[in-house]
């Protein structure tokens, strides 16, 4: 397992609301655990990967994510089994998805 963690610049995400888990650690997938953090002017990503030596491609696929979303201020905790960036990026869109449209918060 190769561990890697990134802090990116993101506007602030103005909802606080519960944890939000998505996807599945299965062969091929990723899950991708959203909470509040500290800093509304970045996200701070921790990744868990069966994949070694791809920090590169974690860094402009969370970029990406970073610069079209609003994640400033929230905790990404990522565990992936092999996942290919397009699969990555679909679960980041989820959970900020989900995140975002919580009911009664």
């Amino acid at each position: 397992m190769e561990q890697l963690k990134y802090n990116l610049p993101s506007k602030a995400q103005p909802t606080n609301r519960d944890a939000v888990l998505v996807g599945v650690t299965a062969s091929g997938n990723c899950e991708v655990l959203l909470e509040k953090g500290e800093d509304t002017a970045q996200c701070s990503v921790d990744i868990q990967t069966s994949a070694r030596g791809f920090g590169q491609i974690w860094q402009a696929v969370l970029a990406d994510f970073a610069e079209r979303k609003n994640a400033g201020g929230l905790k990404i905790e990522i565990h992936d089994v092999g996942a290919t960036p397009a699969v990555v990026s679909l679960r980041l869109d989820q959970a900020i998805e989900a995140w975002e449209n919580q009911h009664g918060q």
